[in-house]
């Protein structure tokens, strides 16, 4: 049973499911945790959270206090019903929106995980228990933002520099795992699974060595056997802790599998990966290629589906359909010509088509100069414009791309 109580109630052995506030007021980058340290209750009573949610059923409850009600010439006792209350507001907030609705919450959930992941990842560097409580918590919020608009979250954590890769990577994962759960048609438990297995496969990146984990250049053969290992080192971590579920050991393990069985560490074939591991494969690629990188500039979003689809033996066929089928043919931030000669960028999946997305154009081939931004809807049912083609961004060098879909007042009409 949940309920909502003052922070001066707060005791040890208490689980905090929610604080009443935003999450920058106060000092913990997690919640779903037991209270087990004074010096937490202390942090929390200097914040500026005055209300907390506990969890009755995960740890210590709150004594009811109740109050007397004057009722004719009796006394009733009136024990305040906390548990409807919370319901209403546990409810996610999930109805379909618009990508540029969604982008600024997405944003703030990309930057609270980041913390969250450079956490966890630390932790693990000291040879403490990862604690996936708060991963919970992250999962679920990324899950719900995923189910308003997938494209938001999803797009934005490919927008990494290269000190923060390894970390919003596994937020990308994370997110990409939900999405494509949904499009398989797996219940929310299982999707749940795939969200954290996406946040934590990685966790063995943490054993690397700095030096190789972050070069500028390619690797050596003996420095890739190195970074090979890091999903055996990843297992042996998240084993060590008994409230890491088993898809997440599985993916940690698993997500450089192929299906040929060149993949690594164990050279397991198609009927011995597992669906989970699949899924992780997919999305764990599709990020890493296109994302920029301390060596290479990322490649485009449509370029890297084509690309990858020419890759026998990599994915299995029926999970990458999926995938793609998740993003789109052409992903919100993909660079694309129009049968006008105009260039624009993905802003926006079509809810009917995979070949009919907003496209937002700002470029005139015929002139060879830009133009005023205006949003291109392939979708409606009499308009003469189609994507006749990809565009390398490379060769275009237009600065601000990534603003012209990530950022809603960016050039926009």
């Amino acid at each position: 049973m949940l309920k909502r109580i003052q922070v001066e109630q707060l005791q040890l052995g208490m689980h905090i499911k929610e604080f009443c506030g935003s999450w920058a007021d106060h000092p913990f980058w997690r919640t779903g945790f037991v209270i087990k340290d004074p010096k937490d209750i202390s942090l929390i009573l200097a914040s500026n959270i005055k209300e907390v949610v506990i969890d009755c059923s995960k740890g210590l409850g709150a004594p009811v206090e109740p109050t007397l009600k004057t009722d004719g010439a009796k006394l009733t006792t009136v024990v305040p019903d906390t548990t409807v209350a919370m319901a209403s507001r546990a409810l996610p907030d999930t109805a379909s929106v618009p990508t540029n609705q969604e982008l600024e919450r997405a944003s703030r959930i990309c930057r609270r995980a980041k913390a969250a992941v450079v956490s966890m990842f630390e932790e693990a560097r000291m040879g403490k228990a990862v604690d996936v409580g708060g991963a919970a918590e992250l999962v679920e919020e990324i899950s719900e933002s995923v189910a308003r608009n997938p494209e938001a979250i999803i797009s934005l954590a490919r927008l990494k520099t290269a000190d923060d890769y390894t970390y919003m990577h596994s937020v990308a994962v994370c997110a990409m795992m939900v999405a494509l759960a949904k499009k398989l048609g797996l219940d929310e438990a299982q999707t749940r699974l795939c969200g954290m297995a996406g946040l934590l496969h990685d966790m063995g990146k943490v054993a690397m060595p700095i030096e190789v984990l972050n070069k500028p250049g390619k690797l050596t053969d003996a420095e890739f056997d190195v970074i090979r290992a890091h999903p055996i080192e990843g297992h042996k971590i998240l084993a060590a802790s008994s409230a890491v579920d088993a898809v997440s050991l599985d993916v940690v393990l698993h997500h450089h599998e192929k299906i040929d069985g060149s993949g690594y560490p164990e050279r397991l074939r198609s009927d011995d990966i597992s669906l989970y591991a699949k899924m992780a494969s997919v999305c764990d690629v599709y990020d890493a290629i296109t994302s920029n990188r301390p060596y290479k500039s990322g490649w485009d979003p449509a370029e890297s589906l084509r690309r990858m689809a020419e890759w026998s033996g990599h994915f299995d066929p029926k999970v990458f359909q999926a995938f793609v089928k998740s993003i789109g043919i052409y992903p919100v931030g993909s660079l694309v010509r129009l049968k006008s000669g105009r260039i624009g960028v993905v802003t926006e999946q079509s809810p009917t088509s995979l070949t009919t997305p907003m496209v937002k154009a700002f470029f005139s081939t015929k002139s060879n100069m830009r133009i005023v931004p205006s949003l291109v809807d392939l979708s409606l049912p009499h308009t003469l414009e189609k994507i006749i083609g990809r565009e390398d961004p490379a060769q275009w060098h237009f600065p601000d791309l990534n603003a012209l879909w990530s950022d809603p007042n960016h050039l926009s009409q």
